[in-house]
C-alpha cells in the first residue's frame, strides 16, 4: 500500500537585506504554523533583495522582539535566487517596492507573489516599515503578526490543508 505524503506549501518572505523584517516574518509565521499543527504541511524561509548582509544573523532588534515573545529562531541572511521563484509556492514581499522588484525578477515563472499586508486588510497599511532606520521593531512585529495570521488562514483554506483538531 502506498504511503500518503501531504503536500508541503513553501513560503518565502522577502525584504531588503534579510536581517529585520523578513526573518521576523519567517519566525512569526513558523511559530504560528507550529502552533496550528501544520508544520508538516507548511515550510517558511526568508531572503533579501540584496546580498549586503548575506551570512549575518538577524538585526539585534529583531532578535529582541522574538526573544521577548518566546519565539525560537535561528537564521542566516541570504539573497533571493532565481531558483526560489520555482521552489516556493508563495513569495511574500514586506513592502510595495519589494513586490515591484520581485515581479520584475519573476517574469514567466508562475510564482505567486503578494504583499504580506494583503492578508491583513484592517491593518491600515500596505507596507511593513523598515525598522533598520527607525528602530520601531515592536510596531513591525504587530504588523507582521497580523499579516502572518491572515496568510496562514489563506493558505490553510486555499491549499486544502488538514488542520488537526484543537
Amino acid at each position: 500500500m502506498a504511503t500518503f505524503h501531504p503536500k508541503v506549501v513553501r513560503v518565502l518572505f522577502v525584504c531588503t537585506g534579510n536581517i529585520c523584517r523578513s526573518p521576523m516574518a519567517e519566525a512569526v509565521f513558523g511559530h504560528m504554523v507550529e502552533r496550528a499543527g501544520v508544520a508538516n504541511q507548511i515550510q517558511g524561509d526568508s531572503a533579501g533583495l540584496i546580498s549586503l548582509h548575506a551570512g549575518e544573523e538577524p538585526h539585534s532588534g529583531t532578535r529582541r522582539v522574538l526573544r521577548e515573545r518566546n519565539i525560537a529562531y535561528t537564521h542566516i541572511a541570504r539573497a533571493i535566487r532565481l531558483a526560489d521563484f520555482s521552489r516556493f509556492d508563495y513569495i511574500i514581499a514586506l513592502d510595495r517596492g519589494h513586490l515591484a522588484e520581485l515581479r520584475d525578477m519573476a517574469r514567466g515563472s508562475g510564482a505567486r507573489l503578494a504583499l504580506l499586508m494583503d492578508f491583513a486588510p484592517d491593518a491600515g497599511t500596505l507596507d511593513v516599515p523598515d525598522p533598520y532606520y527607525n528602530g520601531r521593531f515592536d510596531e513591525v512585529y504587530r504588523l507582521i503578526e497580523l499579516g502572518c495570521r491572515g496568510l496562514l488562514a489563506h493558505i490553510v483554506q486555499n491549499e486544502g490543508l488538514n488542520v488537526p483538531p484543537v
